[in-house]
């Protein structure tokens, strides 16, 4: 999926649509997408001015979007149709590394359950095939109208 249509299945947009690209999708099992981390993104302003950092909780947001998708396409809705995942919770986050500005963020998640509209995803971010940061995700799909 480019970025078009994953704005089909993400009502985020900038400056907090984290998913550029869908590079792997199985329905109803895992999803691989794609964020490029790039230097004049605003939080670098201030995260930090000297080191500049990925701040955590951007990157569960970034494994958070991806475990969306896969849900919306697992379930063929759009935000378009009134349709809207939310975060409900993490679980579990854990940080390996430092995300910096020039580095591509592989997000992955794998569907593990849902119970009454509330989603599991497993998620971990990867920087160049090591471990970045890992999160059991939950979501929920709601009525957006």
């Amino acid at each position: 999926m480019d970025i078009n249509e994953v704005k089909e299945y993400l009502p985020q947009r900038y400056p907090f649509l984290l998913v550029d690209r869908v590079l792997e999708l199985t329905l109803g099992e895992s999803i691989v997408a794609l964020k490029n981390v790039t230097g004049n993104e605003n939080h670098f302003n201030g995260h930090f001015p000297e080191l500049p950092i990925m701040p955590g909780v951007l990157i569960i947001e970034a494994m958070a979007q991806a475990a969306g998708i896969l849900g919306f396409k697992t379930l063929d809705k759009k935000p378009a149709e009134g349709s809207i995942y939310m975060f409900a919770g993490v679980d579990k986050a854990r940080f390996k590394r430092q995300v910096v500005p020039g580095d591509q963020l592989i997000l992955k998640a794998q569907y593990v359950s849902d119970k009454s509209g509330l989603w599991k995803f497993e998620c971990q971010a990867y920087v160049e095939d090591k471990l970045a940061a890992s999160a059991t995700i939950l979501c929920i799909d709601r009525k957006s109208k």
